[in-house]
């Protein structure tokens, strides 16, 4: 998978309009600033256009499927049309199903429910926890991080070469890194495991917000991402994809919504037919509100232009590139190297500097939201950062204090809806913060690294 900018002017093409755009925030330092969102990769804001969609549908809302009144068959309407659009914004083949959950994690628990019995699963050490850690009641394979998109075909398809070639078999692999950005060859990767008669489900959570993602073109069996990292964060998120497993699993959850008939047996039991479509594993009352936010954001990126999207941010992620690079302290955690294509998540380490009182100097001096941590891909960041598995550290919990040594990262991350002045700001802050130090005292509370407000506490 590549990008390309060519022929496409990122100037013509704005940030788009999100919310929070004008929230202002204290600096410890005395005054306000307008809050830079650079934390994307963890939850991006929601666009104005999905807020204003979900606004315009509030008042109308009602129970769906089952509900004879007006509102219940405008709201059943609404949640049937958002499965359609985000079919289409995927590139769904008229077989595959659309199933809302909660989340990419939620997505990737389904899934793993529904493998069937004695299936082979093949996973990178590089993945997000949420591909790395469904697969409990399945034979697990965990693949090294390679160094190459060319390698991670190779080591995959050894992998496969080894397995029982009967049994059935799934692959799960990353579109972008949470941690580096990169894109991985998802299409090249698809091509292996289909050789060797497995399955292959990508996860599209940073990838999805991005660049687009065509389940058909990639040859992939499903797609899982979420809500809240598309710009619509109201707590839904999507599998697509091939309907059999689905179809010949257990429903995710047992309930209302999920049956089709229910009928106590002559012996006081129960008998239960459960739905073959996506209802199967949607039990329960859906989030309409969430569902209906999904299909907004896929519309208006849609509309906006996924290609002047796609080369904007590109020329934003060079921007923040060249300015990194501008000062040797920083060291850029790279997989595949500098010439890797990827999206705008770049994490990096500072020598001299605690990754936690780093990321706490952004927010409190310069009103900068950035995350550090391990960000939920633990054995990825260890890789990364050349550590012993065993090391301490963990998810956004710090252990050392200001100004040692952390097992940790930094991670900006941007978007659709970023605007160049957090670039520039998030750049000069990274260059005055190494060259002349924070400007005010930090401690560690509660495992997260905070400025000192004690009445001496400026440097």
């Amino acid at each position: 998978m590549s990008v390309s900018t060519a022929a496409i002017d990122p100037s013509v093409c704005a940030p788009l309009p999100v919310l929070g755009q004008d929230v202002t925030v204290p600096l410890v330092t005395g005054g306000e600033v307008t809050y830079a969102a650079l934390d994307y990769a963890a939850s991006a804001p929601a666009l104005q256009r999905v807020w204003d969609d979900v606004a315009a549908y509030a008042p109308y809302y009602g129970s769906v499927h089952r509900g004879a009144g007006y509102l219940s068959q405008l709201s059943t309407d609404l949640f049937e049309n958002s499965r359609r659009t985000v079919a289409e914004f995927l590139g769904c083949r008229a077989e595959d199903q659309v199933v809302f959950t909660r989340s990419t994690t939620d997505s990737l628990n389904l899934l793993a429910a529904a493998i069937p019995a004695n299936c082979q699963v093949f996973v990178y050490e590089t993945e997000h926890h949420a591909s790395l850690l469904p697969w409990r009641d399945a034979q697990v394979t965990y693949l090294n991080a390679p160094r190459t998109p060319g390698q991670a075909v190779e080591t995959l398809e050894r992998a496969l070469a080894d397995r029982d070639p009967y049994g059935p078999a799934l692959v799960c692999v990353t579109g972008a890194s949470n941690v580096t950005g990169e894109l991985w060859p998802v299409k090249e990767l698809a091509a292996a495991a289909h050789a060797h008669g497995a399955r292959i489900v990508l996860d599209a959570a940073q990838l999805a917000p991005h660049h687009p993602v065509d389940i058909a073109e990639l040859d992939v069996d499903w797609v899982a991402f979420s809500g809240h990292k598309l710009y619509a964060p109201f707590g839904s998120g999507v599998l697509a994809g091939r309907a059999d497993w689905l179809q010949a699993a257990e429903p995710y959850l047992a309930g209302g919504g999920a049956s089709r008939k229910v009928a106590r047996r002559a012996d006081g039991g129960v008998d239960v037919d459960w739905h073959t479509t996506a209802a199967r594993h949607e039990a329960g009352s859906p989030n309409v509100i969430g569902v209906y936010s999904i299909a907004s954001a896929c519309k208006a990126l849609t509309e906006a232009g996924f290609d002047s999207l796609v080369a904007r941010e590109q020329e934003l992620v060079s921007r923040v590139r060249a300015g990194l690079a501008e000062v040797p302290e920083v060291q850029v955690l790279s997989l595949f190297g500098d010439d890797a294509p990827r999206v705008g998540v770049i994490s990096f380490v500072v020598r001299g500097w605690n990754s936690s009182h780093f990321a706490a100097a952004l927010s409190a001096e310069y009103g900068i939201g950035v995350r550090d941590g391990l960000f939920c891909a633990h054995p990825l960041v260890r890789t990364l950062l050349g550590s012993d598995p065993q090391d301490p550290g963990e998810c956004g919990a710090p252990e050392a204090e200001p100004g040692e040594r952390s097992l940790n990262a930094i991670r900006v991350s941007f978007g659709a809806g970023t605007p160049d002045e957090h670039i520039d700001r998030f750049l000069r802050a990274v260059t005055e913060l190494v060259r002349e130090g924070a400007q005010w005292k930090y401690r560690t509370e509660d495992g997260r690294c905070v400025p000192d407000r004690g009445a001496a506490a400026q440097v």
